[in-house]
């Protein structure tokens, strides 16, 4: 198998169901939904596995419902043959894990800048990627038919991405780093059951 086709020289692209431009609205929803799975395997090989198995197992579990995501959005449309892959169950499992991961970390009342450990700077990464991605992907809900539940997987991804950055950085000890101009934003945020 050789790794160039030689196919895309002109611009275009293959996508189940016929071939479109590279800079179609489809084509940067699922390549965007791609870079943010680079990120995610690069926040793996940051954490290290004696503190951090646990997110590390479910930043897997991710990469793989990233890759069915894609897979959804590279179709133009849905058949029997073909169904869609990304299902109602892993926004709801995301919702899960962010109500746990609220609870681990320290109280929010201030914005927050991206850092503190080089993990949870990746991860920040992965947020704002993602939120790209999610942008795109409603573009793309307004042009054409696709999957609605990676859209509100999306959203929910750049919130647990947050809320795992927070983790990681409380877990090796290092404070977040509130953004100095900020005023207590968060007045109705998580107080720690005693």
């Amino acid at each position: 198998m050789r790794l160039y086709t030689r196919t895309g020289d002109e611009g275009k692209t293959s996508v189940v169901g016929g071939r479109l431009t590279k800079d179609d609205t489809r084509v940067v929803a699922y390549g965007t939904t791609d870079e943010v799975n680079c990120f995610v395997g690069q926040a793996i090989t940051q954490l290290d596995p004696e503190v951090f198995q646990d997110i590390i197992n479910e930043l897997v579990k991710i990469q793989h419902e990233l890759f069915d995501c894609g897979g959804d959005l590279a179709m133009l449309k849905e058949t029997e043959q073909r169904p869609f892959k990304a299902k109602q169950e892993i926004v709801t499992y995301l919702e899960e894990r962010i109500d746990e991961y609220i609870k681990e970390a320290p109280e929010l009342e201030r914005f927050i800048l991206p850092g503190g450990s080089p993990a949870a700077a990746t991860l920040h990464v992965c947020r704002t990627v993602t939120r790209r991605a999610e942008r795109y992907v409603t573009r793309l809900q307004r042009e054409a038919e696709t999957n609605p539940v990676v859209l509100k997987y999306l959203n929910r991804l750049s919130d647990y991405f947050f809320a795992i950055a927070r983790v990681v950085n409380h877990r090796l000890g290092v404070k977040d780093v509130e953004y100095e101009r900020s005023a207590i934003v968060f007045r109705e945020g998580k107080r720690k059951e005693k």
